[in-house]
């Protein structure tokens, strides 16, 4: 799952920032030797925290639809959600040139409130919505950014902090079985009626309903 929710931000950088040819996105931890290399404009996506979004876990079982929509596939354990930090920096040369890219940046993830479907990639693509983050909100009390860049080694900078928030599907699934291919049978049962030395319970009528629902009655014949 993480490693689709990365494909789906560069995806998203690129849908929005389609003039910046030229940037690379990376998503490496920006220390001290990785900064001196940079030779190229870059956006870098670090993830630097991971934790699950208790508030939303879930218990029993989801039913799980055909591709179609049309009947039930089976029955699964609902997915976890977790909540990914990123810290984003831009690094050129210049740093009126990061401040630009920064601020493309921002607006590109202020255009919406989530990933669009359109760039989701892997196991999210199957998701059918977009899946929602927030971007430059204080981090929780807990943390703060320049721990996070005291633990790095590297020099403090402008930086976005992005968390999106992304389903961990468990892969627990209970396949139904096959769809019910016969016409359902309903009969109502008269009173007991003797026939020769054996009881038989002759039905009144049946109602007979095909595959569309329609329902037709009649009545059975006497053996």
């Amino acid at each position: 799952m993480i490693h689709d929710v990365d494909e789906s931000l560069r995806s998203l950088i690129r849908l929005r920032m389609e003039s910046e040819t030229a940037v690379e996105i990376v998503f490496d931890a920006p220390t001290r030797d990785w900064a001196s290399r940079r030779n190229a404009p870059t956006v870098d996506l670090y993830l630097y925290d991971i934790r699950e979004d208790a508030d939303r876990r879930q218990v029993g079982q989801i039913e799980r639809r055909s591709d179609d929509g049309r009947r039930i596939a089976g029955w699964g354990s609902p997915p976890r959600w977790f909540k990914l930090s990123y810290l984003l920096t831009a690094w050129t040369q210049r740093p009126e040139d990061e401040h630009r890219l920064l601020s493309m940046l921002l607006a590109a993830f202020l255009a919406q409130d989530g990933i669009p479907v359109e760039a989701l990639a892997g196991s999210l693509s199957g998701a059918g919505s977009p899946i929602a983050y927030t971007v430059a909100l204080p981090p929780p009390k807990d943390r703060a950014l320049s721990d996070t860049w005291s633990a790095l080694g590297g020099e403090l900078k402008p930086s976005l902090d992005l968390v999106v928030t992304a389903p961990f599907d468990l892969g627990r699934f209970d396949e139904a079985g096959p769809p019910v291919a016969e016409p359902l049978h309903i009969g109502l049962i008269d009173k007991t009626v003797e026939r020769g030395d054996a009881a038989y319970d002759p039905p009144r009528m049946i109602r007979r309903f095909d595959r569309r629902g329609a329902a037709s009655t009649s009545r059975p014949e006497l053996p």
